[in-house]
């Protein structure tokens, strides 16, 4: 295993300082410190977030931060550390006690368990966070909150999770589903 240069630390640092702001301080102020001059946020899946920093301000105090249950947990699956970006591989997980306009907007809480796998691309210029793309698959989360019915549709749950983090658990259920 290759160890990290002093850059790509430094980059690890600033990204653990910026999610302990985002979900354990919670404190707007101090994420953006952690951000460069012109950051974007972007959650694929339902496309939220901001580009620029008063737009990420607003989406981080308005949106996000204050809109994340008080059960949330982080576990790192992979890292991968670039030159100029840190790859996260999570699995991200939570009860569904608060409104999250972020990830289920319109999606009223259902006081359901979700655990899902997250990637996060963090970006960096000069130091600093400069982007976040963030991607899930939104069917899993949609069915563990018991708003999409996974019944007929080729899409699973928090089985997803669990695969991720157990490689034996077993592969191919869709498929054999549908060609019972």
């Amino acid at each position: 295993m290759s160890r990290l240069t002093p850059e790509q630390e430094k980059m690890v640092e600033v990204w653990g300082m910026h999610t302990a702001c985002e979900f354990a301080t919670k404190n707007v102020h101090d994420t953006m410190e952690t951000m460069s001059g012109n950051p974007h946020v972007n959650h694929v899946p339902v496309m939220t977030g901001g580009t620029g920093t008063e737009s990420v301000i607003d989406f981080y105090s308005t949106w996000f931060i204050p809109c994340q249950p008080p059960d949330v947990e982080l576990e790192i699956v992979s890292r991968t550390v670039g030159s100029d970006a840190v790859v996260d591989e999570l699995i991200f997980k939570f009860t569904h006690t608060v409104d999250m306009p972020w990830m289920l907007p319109g999606i009223p809480p259902t006081g359901k368990r979700v655990e899902i796998p997250l990637v996060v691309i963090v970006g960096f210029e000069g130091g600093k966070i400069a982007s976040e793309h963030i991607y899930w698959d939104q069917a899993s989360v949609l069915v563990q909150v018991g708003v999409l019915d996974s019944g007929g549709l080729p899409v699973a749950g928090v089985e997803t999770a669990r695969k991720v983090l157990d490689p034996s658990l077993p592969s191919n259920g869709l498929i054999e589903k549908r060609a019972r």
